[in-house]
């Protein structure tokens, strides 16, 4: 039977370290390894597979909980969602706030059956509340087949980031944090992984050092000790991972002297935030870690892109503590990697593949990287309709992509979209539509959460205020207002109405979007506006480019066709210099 592997051999450390270099031949490897949205992450080594599986967090997005495995630490290919019919968690439909949804999920196998523990979060509840945090368990015998995946088991925990430990009997606990308890920590109990039942109180062992918020913990047993790894400082600049051992499971813990044993924080590196990570080993035993970071550097004003996957090398000899290689950077030198990855089993996308001009054929489904807002309307996405082949058809929702109030969306909202990956790229869409009602929109967005993103739409609005007869206009729209970027109008010139046309997103730069548009049979696009990426610069998700179809909370009911899907990569920034600009 596949069980995870911990290796507990004696480690060299990091050839990058002085006066070892020629101990063993020095790897490069680039940073983000699971570049844009990628949260959380999770991950662990299948040594009978030579196969690294990884997961993240994917807050309101669904399909959510993407798992991503690789060969060789750099080639990472989609296996599938944990989260991927709406029978699993179907309060997720009724989540408020852009910080609720699926938090911190945590990775392991254990006797051949997969687990996946995570925190369903109704962030916009007080903290105090213990309906604001719903912890479950999915399990799979094939990580390979997403529908095997179980619906959700419940346990009690008031909290979050909670993660399965098995100790050398086999007796099975669960540790979540709690940040906002009177007497904040990390809490062990028994959990029956099957039931979800409870089989112990919940015991606090650690609080950590006094940063801010202790959380996202991870357990492991090496060498005779208890290991506890958890997050502090909060998941912004102050971000650091802390650890500390017992000899028993229970306690006391006593933190490394050495702590933080990994953080960015408090320099100028452009890769911040750093923290929430994870530990484990390749096949020749030798450790690495991955964490969650935020490119753009200590000023933290623009990270589209949100909070990604890095991963350093680390070294962990018998009965030491684990040392992690710091600090993390875009350009990496550590151990030799793993074998090229090229083995990699599924048909699913590499995690920085780019849409090659996507069109919608009959009885496909749609591309497993696509992603909603919450659970989709079903029947207002239609694939290659009778009249449309090969288009994706959007029925208006009522509500718009900011909802009722920035946070809530009861009934749904039309939008599908795709993770941006690249600090520079280009999105077009090839867009069929008239819409016959005023009010009715359907274009592209730039999406982080329903009170920050900009969108561009062809709607029907009055000609003037003293005017009764509608005409086609661009609307241009930033949530929240940008003064930078103001929203605005205008009529669609006479060569571009009643034809179908090329709407397109560009990150023109590493801090500017620019939306434009033209005809679909036509060479040249006219850019109609720019939004800087301070608005959607905020919160814990990252940003998505798709396409949108909405009444307004009008009688529309104007079916958009959408087709030639294209996200195109031009270029990683990995450096504080713009002009480290890599392909």
């Amino acid at each position: 039977m596949l069980t995870q592997t911990l290796t507990l051999g004696s480690l060299l450390l990091v050839s990058s370290l002085p006066g070892l270099a020629s101990a063993r031949k020095s790897s490069q490897f680039s940073n983000p390894i699971l570049p844009g949205f990628h949260p959380d992450p999770s991950c662990t080594f299948i040594s009978e597979e030579e196969t690294f599986y990884c997961a993240s967090s994917s807050f309101n997005a669904f399909p959510g909980i993407p798992i991503h495995a690789s060969k060789d630490l750099t080639t990472w290919r989609l296996v599938g969602n944990v989260l991927n019919r709406e029978s699993q968690l179907p309060e997720l439909a009724v989540s408020v706030g852009g910080t609720s949804g699926i938090w911190a999920p945590t990775l392991r196998l254990r006797d051949g059956t997969w687990y996946l523990v995570t925190t369903m979060v109704h962030d916009k509840k007080a903290a105090d509340d213990p309906t604001r945090w719903r912890n479950i368990i999915f399990t799979t015998q094939d990580i390979w087949n997403e529908s095997s995946w179980s619906d959700a088991v419940h346990f009690d925990f008031e909290g979050y980031d909670t993660s399965p430990f098995w100790d050398d009997d086999g007796t099975s606990y669960m540790v979540g944090s709690h940040a906002y308890k009177v007497e904040p920590g990390n809490h062990l109990a028994k959990v029956n992984l099957t039931t979800g039942e409870l089989q112990s109180n919940w015991t606090n062992l650690w609080a950590g050092t006094g940063g801010l918020a202790p959380e996202g913990p991870h357990l492991y047993r090496k060498d005779g000790y208890y290991y506890l790894m958890i997050a502090e400082g909060g998941t912004g600049l102050g971000h650091m991972e802390t650890i500390a051992r017992s000899r028993n499971l229970y306690g006391p813990y006593k933190p490394n002297p050495a702590n933080p044993i990994l953080t960015n924080a408090n320099t100028t590196e452009y890769f911040q935030t750093i923290g929430h990570a994870d530990l484990f080993q390749d096949a020749r035993g030798k450790w690495w870690s991955v964490a969650l970071s935020t490119r753009g550097g200590p000023a933290f004003k623009v990270y589209p892109m949100g909070r990604e996957t890095v991963l350093t090398n680390a070294t962990w000899d018998k009965g030491a503590w684990p040392v992690i290689h710091n600090p993390v950077r875009g350009v990496m030198t550590g151990w030799p990697l793993p074998e090229s990855g090229q083995n990699l089993p599924g048909d699913g996308p590499l995690v920085d593949q780019g849409d090659d001009n996507l069109r919608f054929p009959h009885g496909c489904p749609l591309p497993p990287h696509f992603l909603h807002w919450r659970l989709p309307i079903k029947e207002n996405y239609i694939v290659s309709p009778p009249d449309h082949s090969n288009y994706l058809g959007l029925k208006p929702s009522k509500l718009n992509l900011t909802g009722v109030d920035g946070n809530s969306a009861p009934g749904g909202q039309t939008f599908v979209g795709r993770r941006q990956v690249d600090t520079l790229f280009m999105y077009r869409v090839v867009v069929d539509y008239t819409p016959k009602e005023a009010q009715e929109e359907a274009g592209v967005a730039l999406f982080l959460t329903q009170n920050h993103h900009v969108r561009l739409g062809l709607t029907l609005l009055a000609a003037s205020n003293t005017s009764t007869n509608l005409t086609p206009h661009f609307r241009f729209t930033t949530e929240p207002y940008s003064s930078a970027a103001p929203p605005f109008s205008v009529p669609v010139p006479a060569s571009l109405q009643n034809t179908r046309l090329t709407m397109e997103i560009k990150a023109v730069n590493e801090s500017h979007f620019s939306f434009a548009a033209g005809r679909a049979d036509g060479e040249e696009l006219t850019v109609l506006a720019h939004a800087p990426g301070e608005i959607v610069s905020w919160g814990f998700t990252g940003t998505l480019v798709g396409v949108y179809a909405t009444s307004n909370g009008g009688n529309g009911t104007e079916t958009a066709y959408v087709s030639n899907w294209t996200y195109q990569g031009e270029g990683q920034i990995r450096s504080n210099s713009s002009s480290a600009i890599h392909s």
